[in-house]
């Protein structure tokens, strides 16, 4: 028989994204950064278009504007002559989202670094065995090592099976988890040229995405908290972007607070992704505000709030996207309070803090 070989050519195969995949991916970041303004994404690719030479002889950007309207990414708005995004648009950014963490997660060698030390009952395996007992899942025995184990013990002739013999692998056992995630929408967010919202809202994206998709047991609510705190919907967003407020952590977590009191899942957490201090509370009507240093009013009202979660299961892990010593100093006081955790995660790996914190933290250790 003869063979023929031959380079790997990927177009053959499907493997090679299109111009036109490629110009979505691109008009999907895009649209994170302008708050989900389809005219203003468009405009910025166009303007790359000019300066990079993203199109081709069999896609311009008329043609590419044209195949987001057929295939249903774009609406027209005829009242002002533009687009709006739709929710296929909105899903395709929370894949897009999701795949950008987890290739990063895939890379990195710190994605291992929050290990499970504990073993429960599920149909999810771990590498490690151990001797059988009665009740174990049969799918779990380990036939390698129970044969191994009789061979050792009788040779091939005499081969028979005991109870000694079996080992089964251990595996971890998977619980629901209600989550609710806070981003911090504040003025400094965008502070001194530096954007820290939009790496919040790509990992609030992909969180998303990977809830409704493998978790779809589990809940994720997504607060945003400036001189207030309020909820907003997944396919909200896109369109989050921050404002003229200060810091009222203490109304993020209170409303977190209620939001998981309502849960019935085993496992409740809170995310808060913030680059400043508190800087806010509530005072009945009023808003008591005071940007310079930490006030101590505020701080020891938020830190109540860190307490009273904590009486209701509530753990609250902080990632400070900052390296600013008043933020560090607060968020000491608040682990402490709440007996959570909290990682200086920087912009670059903030998903991937994330992400590894959510999987572990749905893992529920038994003895």
């Amino acid at each position: 028989m003869d063979f023929r070989y031959s380079k790997w050519d990927p177009e053959q195969h499907g493997n090679t994204p299109t111009t036109f995949d490629k110009l979505l991916k691109m008009f999907n970041q895009l649209l994170v950064y302008t708050n989900g303004d389809a005219n203003e994404a468009l405009a910025w690719l166009t303007q790359m278009d000019k300066q990079y030479g993203l199109t081709d002889d069999e896609m311009g950007m008329g043609d590419f504007i044209d195949r987001l309207r057929r295939e249903g990414y774009l609406d027209d708005a005829p009242e002002r002559g533009s687009f709006n995004i739709t929710g296929k648009t909105t899903k395709k950014i929370r894949e897009d989202s999701l795949n950008e963490i987890f290739t990063s997660l895939r890379k990195s060698s710190n994605s291992g670094a929050h290990k499970i030390a504990s073993t429960g009952m599920s149909d999810e395996r771990v590498p490690e065995t151990r001797n059988w007992k009665f009740g174990d899942n049969s799918q779990n025995i380990d036939f390698t090592t129970t044969i191994n184990n009789a061979l050792k013990r009788d040779g091939i002739d005499e081969f028979s099976l005991k109870e000694d013999d079996f080992r089964v692998y251990e595996t971890e056992q998977q619980t629901s988890c209600a989550t609710v995630l806070m981003i911090d929408v504040s003025h400094s967010m965008i502070l001194y040229g530096e954007d820290r919202i939009t790496p919040a809202k790509k990992v609030a994206l992909a969180l998303s995405e990977l809830i409704l998709t493998r978790y779809p047991k589990d809940s994720l609510n997504i607060i945003l908290f400036g001189d207030e705190a309020w909820e907003v919907e997944v396919k909200d967003l896109p369109f989050v972007s921050v404002g003229p407020y200060h810091t009222n952590t203490k109304a993020g977590l209170n409303l977190a607070r209620q939001i998981l009191r309502r849960k019935k899942n085993p496992n409740k957490q809170i995310f808060m992704i913030t680059d400043g201090k508190p800087s806010a509370i509530n005072e009945g009507a009023k808003i008591y505000k005071n940007s310079f240093g930490l006030d101590r009013k505020i701080v020891n009202k938020t830190l109540d709030e860190a307490v009273v979660c904590r009486k209701e299961k509530a753990v609250i892990t902080t990632f400070m996207v900052t390296s600013d010593p008043y933020l560090q100093g607060f968020v000491k006081e608040l682990t402490e309070a709440n007996q959570g955790r909290a990682y200086y995660s920087g912009l670059d790996n903030l998903g991937e803090y994330i992400f590894v914190d959510y999987i572990r933290n749905r893992k529920k250790t038994l003895r």
